[in-house]
């Protein structure tokens, strides 16, 4: 936008001085001509009422002829025309070019021939003898006896060119000059009105950062750009609150759900020794049911923390998050009978929030787990691809069909034969789709794919770090959701 604004200013600015300069400097080239022809009169007319004395003796003598040639010698010092001054036969008797011999006939030129017929002539004219175009002014000397002589005065023609191009070259000058003011009060305005802006798209970015404490500097003018300033900070005030708000029905749910359920299972549990029967049975179908409810309560407060979580992506060594997660799993694994196989080729480092990548790791691994059958095994593997840090977790289960995987990522969405089995070990459909959040939300992607041993595969791709990940302890997590 500052550069439009410096544009349209100069353009604008540009135009002007063109539209005034042009006629300006085309008028001025019409009348510099006239101008010096008319300077030039005035001083032949001078120089020929001057010269009038001595040649209206009759005979030029040495005392004439020095007088005559000083007036010659102080015009071309001080004008630095060219002056020759002729007798009625057209023989000059002063000269003030010192290479021209004294006594010259200038009868032939017709300049001098129209001034000795009594005519005032000026004009141009190519000169043969001086290889150059030449201005001239030429009058006839003469008193009551009849016409004595004549005074020429010249200059070369490209004194008329030299003064054009001097005018050319000033407007131009002052163009500049102007275009320079211009530009730098079109610098300062164009910066009075983008900064706002540039200020404005700033806390955008931090806004949509996650950062809802941001406000935008509200300026003193334009009036549209202190509304669109205003309209912001109302408008982030209002998401802040309700965040807010939703954080904290969240840290009440939390609490607030948590606390029954776990109230509700310790009672039913006391009633254990009493229950006999079939209603024992329903006692314990009603502990698997709290126990599931718990579950999900877990899963949907883990789902909206990383919905809501800014991203503060570090280096983080991928190596030691995926070497520390699989000792945690290997007892689980080992009851289900499956292996847990690691590989990671190389030390890739990836950019990601710390903690994420161990909650990524975990709810893959629990889901792989849960349809992994007795005696297969789960791999996992990362590696560096280009730019990406690739992380691969496949299972031998019995994977999904493509309309299946292209729906895996929604919320609570289960494939058909965990929707027919009904699950009773609590699989809500939420693994995915927090793995989807905790990703993107740190600009990586994930995908599924068919596995080579005909389960699922799922794909993680991360940003890579330059910087290698910081070594960090151990440590089990208990984010994982499925």
């Amino acid at each position: 936008m500052k550069r439009r604004l410096l544009v349209s200013y100069l353009s604008i600015t540009a135009f002007v001085l063109l539209v005034l300069e042009i006629p300006l400097g085309v008028s001025y080239a019409n009348s510099v001509e006239r101008r010096l022809t008319s300077d030039l009169q005035h001083d032949a007319f001078s120089l020929a009422i001057r010269s009038q004395d001595p040649l209206d003796e009759g005979v030029i003598g040495a005392s004439q002829a020095r007088t005559l040639q000083s007036f010659a010698d102080r015009y071309h010092e001080s004008a630095g025309g060219r002056v020759v001054i002729v007798d009625a036969r057209g023989h000059s008797v002063a000269d003030s070019d010192t290479t021209s011999p004294a006594g010259s006939d200038f009868s032939t030129r017709p300049e001098i021939q129209r001034a000795l017929a009594g005519a005032e002539v000026s004009g141009t004219r190519s000169s043969r003898t001086l290889g150059q175009n030449l201005l001239y002014v030429a009058l006839p000397i003469g008193s009551a006896k009849g016409i004595q002589g004549a005074v020429r005065i010249t200059y070369p023609a490209s004194i008329i060119d030299d003064q054009i191009r001097h005018i050319w070259l000033l407007l131009a000058a002052t163009g500049g000059v102007v275009l320079g003011i211009v530009f730098l009060v079109s610098l300062l305005l164009a910066r009075s009105m983008t900064k706002p802006l540039n200020d404005l798209e700033a806390a955008a970015g931090t806004l949509g950062g996650g950062d809802l404490s941001v406000r935008a500097e509200v300026p003193k003018g334009p009036a549209e750009l202190t509304v669109l300033a205003e309209s912001f900070n109302t408008t982030a005030a209002r998401l802040e609150a309700l965040v807010g708000a939703q954080r904290g029905f969240i840290a009440d749910a939390s609490h607030q759900l948590r606390t029954p359920l776990a109230a509700m299972r310790l009672r039913l549990e006391n009633l254990e020794p009493d229950v006999h029967g079939s209603a024992a049975e329903d006692l314990e179908g009603a502990l698997d049911e709290v126990a599931r409810l718990s579950r999900l309560v877990d899963g949907l407060l883990v789902l909206a923390r990383a919905e809501q979580s800014a991203s503060a992506p570090v280096p983080i060594a991928v190596d030691e998050v995926i070497d520390g997660r699989c000792d945690a799993w290997d007892a689980f694994a080992a009851e289900k009978h499956v292996h847990i196989d690691a590989a990671v080729t190389g030390s890739p480092a990836a950019r990601a929030t710390p903690g994420r990548l161990e909650q990524v790791v975990d709810n893959l691994l629990n889901n792989a787990l849960e349809v992994a059958p007795e005696g297969s095994a789960v791999r996992v593997a990362a590696q560096e691809r280009g730019d990406w840090v690739e992380l691969r977790v496949s299972d031998e289960g019995p994977g999904m069909s493509a309309q299946e995987r292209a729906r895996a990522f929604d919320r609570f969405w289960q494939s058909a034969p965990a929707r027919r089995d009904g699950r009773p070990n609590g699989h809500f459909g939420l693994g995915l789709s927090i793995v989807r959040e905790l990703v993107l939300g740190d600009g990586g992607d994930v995908a599924l794919e068919p596995s080579a041993t005909g389960g699922l595969e799922v794909v993680v791709r991360m940003k890579k770090s330059d910087t290698p990940g910081p070594a960090r302890p151990r440590q089990l997590s208990t984010a994982s959701t499925t």
